[in-house]
């Protein structure tokens, strides 16, 4: 693993009710204490973010971050359904994830939305997220890099050199998520090689060599270690395995050694 610090994100996805998400994030408040090599961050449902926030705040030593899976790029104001990042402040969130791939291949968002949110995000002052990752008919045509780097740069765009210390890039290929498949760490650095030399000729090799990029797919406590040996990976945006306190702190432990 490189110099950068290693950051692991537990995406909760839709799942959880509210007293198995309070005993999880109890149960990783409490092993994540020691755990100093590694960034660690958790990502709760909307109805229960006030409540896992709570219980993270009840450790008085804890630093584990809350995040909030989605939010609305405008103000507060006539959206109905949607949540603003002014209401994810108020109840202590910190980060917050863009551009997953369930959002854009499931719900539809675009790569304008996408970047709108990113912006939004970093200018109310949230860490943010950017996911980016090929489906699997993409990767078969050989266009992987080019799908990651594109999405990258639009994710991206119009943000300010001195934000993106505030950004991660998650790389997450579409085919491994939630399939039990997960690309091979070679391939794994490979992609996020791409990213990081995309980051390059946007904002310039200093920036590029700063800015974390997770793996996401498929991690587990059995895979962590190899993958997060690699010189460009920088910790993993976790969804099934952070559903189990046992296996989340087994990469966290992963990432921090």
């Amino acid at each position: 693993m490189s110099k950068r610090k290693a950051f692991i994100g537990g995406n909760w996805k839709m799942n959880l009710h509210r007293a198995e998400a309070c005993a999880l994030a109890q149960a990783v408040s409490a092993g994540c204490t020691k755990a100093d090599g590694a960034e660690v961050a958790v990502f709760p449902a909307f109805p229960y973010l006030l409540e896992v926030g709570a219980v993270l705040k009840a450790n008085p030593r804890n630093h584990v971050k809350l995040g909030a899976q989605d939010f609305y790029f405008q103000p507060n104001g006539a959206f109905t359904g949607e949540v603003s990042l002014s209401m994810l402040k108020d109840v202590g969130v910190q980060v917050v994830l863009a551009g997953h791939s369930e959002r854009r291949h499931v719900l539809g968002e675009c790569d304008v939305l996408i970047n709108a949110k990113v912006r939004a995000a970093l200018a109310a002052g949230f860490e943010v997220i950017l996911c980016v990752g090929e489906k699997l008919e993409q990767r078969d045509l050989g266009q992987t890099d080019a799908i990651n780097c594109a999405q990258t740069a639009y994710g991206l765009a119009g943000v300010k050199t001195e934000q993106m210390k505030s950004v991660t890039i998650a790389y997450e290929p579409v085919w491994a998520i939630g399939t039990g498949k997960n690309a091979t760490p070679q391939d794994a650095q490979a992609a996020h090689l791409a990213i990081r030399q995309a980051l390059t000729a946007q904002f310039g090799a200093a920036v590029a060599g700063a800015t974390r990029i997770q793996y996401g797919g498929s991690v587990k406590p059995s895979n962590a270690k190899e993958l997060f040996a690699q010189p460009d990976i920088d910790g993993g945006l976790i969804g099934g395995a952070s559903l189990k306190a046992e296996d989340f702190l087994g990469i966290v432990n992963a990432a921090g050694h």
